[in-house]
C-alpha cells in the first residue's frame, strides 16, 4: 500500500519558506519525486474508494490539481501551492456530491465533502428540501460519529433569512448556510503512518449517509 512519505512533507516544508521560482527549478526533481509519491498514493485511495463507491475518475494524476497558482486575481503572488490536492467525483447524474483531500505538513491535512458552491437551483432544492422538513438532515449531521468526525457545516452563513424564507423559521439556523460541506483535519503522525488511507477512505464513508439524503432530493426531478 502507498503511503505519503518523510520526503514529499519535507519538500512541501520547504517550498513554503522558499516559495520562488529559482528555487524550485533548481530542486524540481524533488517535485517531481513528491508528485510520483502521492500520485501512487492517490491509486491506492481510489482503489480502496471503488470499493465502497462508484468514483468517476479517470486516473490518480488527473484527479490531482495542479502545483501552480492562479495569481492573476490575488495579491499573493508565490507562485506555488504548499500543498497536494484532489478531489474524487462520484459517477452519473443519480450521485452527488465529492471526497476532497488536502495533503500538507503543519497538521493542516484535511478530508471534506459536501457542497462547497452550490449552483441557484440546488440551493433552492436545499433549502425548500430544510424548510419543508429538517429532520432527515439534522439527524444525519447530529449522528454522533458524524459530529466526531467533522462538527457540524463549514463556510459562509447569512447574516439573516435567505430571501423568501421566514427569519422565525425553525430550521433558520440550516437555512442561512450558503454552503454545505464539512471538513475533518489529521495530524502530520497520521498522515504518515502506514493505514492512513484506510483512515481516509474511513473519514469518507461517514459522509455517505448526507452524501445519499443530499442525491435523493438533487435528483428527484431527474428522468431517467
Amino acid at each position: 500500500m502507498s503511503i505519503i512519505s518523510k520526503e514529499t512533507f519535507e519538500f512541501l516544508t520547504d517550498l513554503k519558506s522558499n516559495n520562488n521560482r529559482e528555487w524550485f527549478t533548481e530542486y524540481k526533481p524533488r517535485y517531481q519525486q513528491a508528485h510520483e509519491n502521492v500520485i501512487a498514493f492517490t491509486e491506492a485511495l481510489m482503489g480502496e474508494m471503488r470499493k465502497v463507491d462508484h468514483i468517476e475518475n479517470e486516473s490518480a494524476k488527473k484527479t490531482l490539481f495542479r502545483i501552480y497558482r492562479d495569481v492573476r486575481f490575488s495579491k499573493d503572488k508565490s507562485p506555488y501551492k504548499t500543498h497536494f490536492a484532489g478531489s474524487l467525483k462520484r459517477a452519473t447524474k443519480w450521485l452527488r456530491g465529492g471526497y476532497y483531500f488536502h495533503i500538507e505538513p503543519g497538521n493542516n491535512t484535511i478530508a471534506a465533502g459536501g457542497f462547497f458552491s452550490p449552483s441557484a437551483g440546488d440551493m433552492k432544492i436545499i433549502r425548500d428540501d430544510i424548510a419543508h422538513n429538517d429532520a432527515p438532515l439534522r439527524s444525519i449531521l447530529e449522528e454522533p460519529q458524524f459530529v466526531e468526525t467533522f462538527g457540524g457545516f463549514q463556510g459562509e452563513v447569512l447574516k439573516t433569512a435567505p430571501k423568501g424564507y421566514p427569519k422565525d423559521h425553525k430550521a433558520i439556523d440550516l437555512l442561512r448556510h450558503k454552503q454545505f460541506y464539512v471538513r475533518h483535519v489529521f495530524s502530520d503522525e497520521e498522515v504518515l503512518s502506514e493505514d492512513f488511507v484506510f483512515s481516509l477512505v474511513k473519514t469518507f464513508l461517514i459522509l455517505r449517509p448526507y452524501f445519499d439524503h443530499m442525491s435523493e432530493i438533487l435528483t428527484a426531478h431527474l428522468e431517467d
